[in-house]
């Protein structure tokens, strides 16, 4: 008995070492901020604001938080997400929760930065519908409780611009992060952080190639300058039965952003940072379980199949990655005082 069990403790230390011989690494507490934006307590108070505001929209219902729900994993849990007039869009809406590890934005990239992101939905007529930004922002002046925050955020020299609401937006969207899941505990030295099915499948994850695209703090790919996206073809492997029971080849991917042939179907590698609580899966929002998606994954990309062991490890690895949410109260918003938009 005392071999035998000398023996497991020797293979489970050789597991965990094999493990953490990986370049794994832990999310930082504090996210990237660019020079030109540094985040303030003031303008992370006016994003938020801007945020949960369904009056940037031209029916006034819906805000950045009707997709990219905060009190859920960051999207809404559809395959498609509801705009303005009941209307949907042709992807998935990608979690907020840490965006700001991203180098792009959009499941095509087309975003070079949470700043360059914020400004898309709002004129987006599938999304909030406004005709352009200037009309969006005419409506932000058109509430008098906006002002003191514009100008504790930007000053007094005409503070009220498309690029200091979008500046805005992007400083609370960089507050939006989540550290200290079981796994980085687990790479930070606790040991007992991951059960042994999730250190098996932390090895799985390797072993099987899913680090060759999902690597990095956000596992998301490497560290690349703003406006540099990581960007991999999926699928990779078409001669499968996934391909079509998911409808995979149907959008293009970047080639609709660059109209260039090398650019079908590449889309930006996302995080899996909280991937256990952002279902439906992939950017057309195809596959409901996460265990379906792994299996999925593994054969598209990498050409292999997966048994069903390897992907109950892997499953449990992935949900070691959701993290800790901070606390978020919800903005009490400046009124429309005896008037309102829709009706003027």
């Amino acid at each position: 008995m005392q071999v035998k069990a000398t023996l497991l403790c020797l293979v489970t230390a050789l597991a965990t070492n094999v493990a953490l011989a990986y370049d794994w690494q832990a999310l930082p507490d504090k996210a990237p901020e660019p020079a030109d934006n540094p985040t303030t307590p003031e303008k992370v108070e006016l994003g938020r604001m801007l945020y949960f505001d369904p009056r940037m929209s031209e029916t006034g219902t819906v805000s950045c938080n009707s997709c990219h729900n905060l009190m859920l994993g960051g999207d809404d849990n559809r395959d498609f997400s509801m705009g303005v007039h009941g209307k949907t869009g042709g992807r998935s809406a990608p979690t907020v929760w840490n965006s700001a590890f991203a180098s792009t934005q959009f499941w095509d990239g087309r975003a070079a930065s949470l700043e360059d992101q914020a400004k898309g939905p709002v004129v987006n007529p599938v999304e909030m519908g406004m005709k352009d930004l200037d009309a969006a922002l005419d409506r932000v002046r058109a509430i008098p409780g906006y002002k003191p925050y514009f100008v504790r955020a930007f000053g007094d020299k005409d503070p009220i611009t498309v690029d200091n609401a979008a500046r805005a937006v992007a400083a609370f969207e960089r507050t939006m992060i989540t550290p200290n899941s079981p796994y980085d505990r687990f790479v930070k030295g606790d040991k007992k952080a991951l059960s042994a099915s999730q250190q098996r499948g932390m090895q799985a994850f390797n072993e099987v190639g899913c680090t060759s695209c999902h690597s990095g703090a956000a596992f998301n790919g490497p560290t690349l300058p703003i406006g540099q996206g990581f960007f991999m073809k999926f699928p990779t492997f078409a001669d499968n039965d996934y391909v079509a029971r998911y409808d995979l080849l149907k959008d293009k991917g970047r080639f609709a952003v660059t109209a260039k042939d090398a650019d079908k179907y590449l889309f930006k590698v996302p995080t899996l940072r909280n991937i256990a609580l952002t279902a439906p899966y992939f950017h057309n929002g195809s596959v409901a379980t996460l265990d379906e998606a792994v299996r999925v994954m593994a054969k598209v990309q990498l050409n292999k199949d997966l048994s069903d062991a390897q992907v109950k490890d892997i499953v449990a690895f992935l949900n070691g990655l959701t993290g800790e949410f901070p606390e978020l109260a919800m903005p009490r918003l400046p009124a429309t005082s005896g008037w309102t938009f829709n009706k003027r």
